[in-house]
């Protein structure tokens, strides 16, 4: 690959397409580490690295940082998480060339660069029309003509030369329509084709295009139904909305709800609950499950196994934060949902009596998350090796989640649930082989996630909103709904403050959290299948079918327990 000194123009690299949609890109994406740099619509022309990555196409923006001009130093600076660039070809020479991930918290690393084929699109109008429309041939030389006859035939003749690389590109059929120049046809073409490939210009002709942004022509020729074309058949143009065509989304035009900004509300004064609020999704027809299920469907388990496999513990953990946000109330409450809670946030309503409903969600959730984990190592029966990488793949996924990478708390607890959940500790002869052959996960697991996990079950660790995006919310929500705190009567006494006291600091962030976790979401792209599998009510279909999935909470809880220490039993037996 070839990057140009600092003071070149990034315009000219081959991995810069300019305007382009994010669907296109994707397109365009074929492996893992192929990359490209585009300018998004819905980041206002902003500079985004596209790159796939362990099976998904994600979406990098490269913030512009502007400086005071000075003599000696770059106008801007160009930076993806820390560090900045005094150009867009500095940034991406040094990640390509130095394999360094693009962020911290997906390890997507940019390798291959997708050349550009063609020259830049001027506009995301062009990137819009139909193939056949994009690759047309270039623009004939065109001379001055007079008002006699004899000087149109300047407008047929072909080039001696072919035109430069800056010249546009309209339909073989039609001539470029300058300042108020009639448009003059060799034979009729379509409506909308004449309509996209039109140009003006500052009432001057020139062999290439001007530089200047083309303008839309007020007027064009209507079909013509055969009969050769006359000036008379000039009519006003009509601008219209087009859609994406069936069976096509267009994601550049909405912004995702993850990324919307909160509505801002003129009267902050207090509103009075009108109910309780649950952030739990609706009902809707799965792509992995059908209309009823059994509990543990061996393909569905299959097809997940392969779905985690495929996505690096990254990206995992994005798409489980993006869900805990959903189902905590940070990223995505409505102006009716904040009107009838009363509260702008989940964090808030965590803390107040109605808020009921939320915290008991939560919790389910917390334990429906962590019987699932177990299940993916309790349900390995094959060699031990599988289940050691079963384990392995669980510690990544928390060390990943953990304070100062992606930040999700609640994801991280639900993992160490699952990893602690006795029916796994006690596979001796697994924990044994995971030492012995991933060393590096499992000191990580005794020497860093098991001490962080007791000190944030015990109200203390890392809460900051710079380096945590979503709070532990495990220990209020069982506080307030009354369980008991264990232990010695002082040392609970102290938890229990504690505990409190943190509920009362992570209400009083709320707004903090929301913004840190916007802020890791920023240009992320969920995978649907996987970001549905990690939802509660799929878990809790999966795990105890469409019929069991409406049984009480401890009647369910109560059985799947029984079976993973049936499944535990026959991975090792007690001696």
């Amino acid at each position: 690959m070839q990057v140009p000194q600092d003071g070149e123009d990034f315009v000219g690299q081959p991995w810069y397409h300019g305007p382009l949609s994010r669907q296109k890109a994707e397109d365009l994406l074929q492996q893992d580490g192929d990359f490209l740099v585009r300018a998004s619509k819905s980041r206002g022309g902003h500079p985004v690295i596209s790159c796939r990555w362990r099976g998904s196409a994600l979406h990098f923006e490269v913030l512009r940082v502007a400086l005071r001009p000075r003599p000696g130093r770059p106008t801007a600076l160009f930076q993806l998480e820390d560090e900045r660039f005094p150009s867009l070809p500095a940034l991406v020479r040094s990640y390509v060339i130095g394999q360094r991930p693009l962020s911290q918290a997906t390890g997507a690393v940019a390798s291959r660069p997708v050349p550009r084929q063609g020259p830049i699109r001027r506009s995301f109008s062009e990137d819009t029309l139909p193939d056949g429309l994009a690759r047309t041939e270039p623009l004939r030389d065109r001379k001055r003509s007079d008002s006699q006859p004899a000087g149109l035939e300047h407008l047929w003749r072909p080039p001696e030369d072919p035109p430069g690389p800056g010249a546009s590109t309209v339909p073989a059929s039609g001539l470029p329509r300058t300042g108020s120049d009639p448009v003059i046809l060799k034979t009729p073409v379509p409506l909308e084709s004449v309509a996209d490939s039109l140009r003006a210009s500052d009432g001057q002709l020139h062999a290439k295009a001007p530089t200047k942004p083309p303008r839309t022509p007020s007027l064009l020729l209507p079909d013509a139904s055969g009969r050769p074309p006359t000036y008379c058949e000039l009519v006003p143009r009509v601008l219209r909305v087009q859609g994406p065509p069936p069976g096509h989304s267009c994601p550049e035009s909405e912004v995702p709800w993850w990324e919307a900004e909160e509505e801002k509300e003129e009267d902050r004064c207090f509103a009075r609950p009108q109910a309780e609020v649950s952030f739990c999704l609706p009902e809707t027809p799965s792509c992995l499950l059908g209309s009823q299920n059994r509990p543990l469907e061996p393909e569905v388990l299959h097809t997940l196994r392969g779905l985690f496999l495929a996505h690096h513990p990254g990206s995992t953990a994005l798409h489980l934060l993006l869900i805990d946000c959903q189902a905590t109330g940070v990223l995505g409450v409505t102006k009716a949902q904040r009107g009838a809670m009363g509260v702008s946030s989940g964090l808030e309503l965590l803390t107040l009596p109605h808020g009921h409903l939320l915290r008991l969600e939560l919790l389910e959730r917390l334990e429906t998350l962590a019987l699932a984990g177990a299940l993916a190592v309790l349900g390995c029966a094959g060699p031990l090796e599988e289940r050691a990488g079963a384990l392995r793949g669980l510690v990544e996924l928390a060390v990943a989640l953990r304070p100062g990478a992606v930040g999700d708390l609640p994801g991280l607890a639900a993992v160490m649930g699952a990893l602690l959940m006795p029916q796994v500790t006690r596979l001796e002869r697994t924990w044994r082989h995971l030492r012995r052959s991933h060393t590096e996960a499992a000191l990580a697991f005794e020497q860093e996630l098991k001490p962080l996990m007791r000190s944030l079950n015990e109200g203390a660790g890392p809460s900051d909103p710079g380096e945590v995006a979503l709070p532990h919310v495990a220990p209020a929500a069982r506080l307030l709904e009354g369980e008991e705190v264990p232990g010695p009567l002082d040392e609970s006494c102290e938890r229990l403050l504690r505990t409190l006291h943190r509920a009362r600091q992570t209400a009083r962030d709320a707004p903090r959290f929301r913004e840190a976790a916007a802020r890791r979401l920023r240009g992320f792209r969920p995978n649907p299948e996987l970001t549905e599998a990690l939802t509660t009510g799929f878990l809790r279909r999966l795990l105890w079918g469409s019929r069991g999935a409406g049984a009480p909470w401890a009647t369910r809880l109560e059985k799947f327990q029984r079976v993973l220490s049936v499944l535990s039993q026959r991975l090792e037996p007690d001696p």
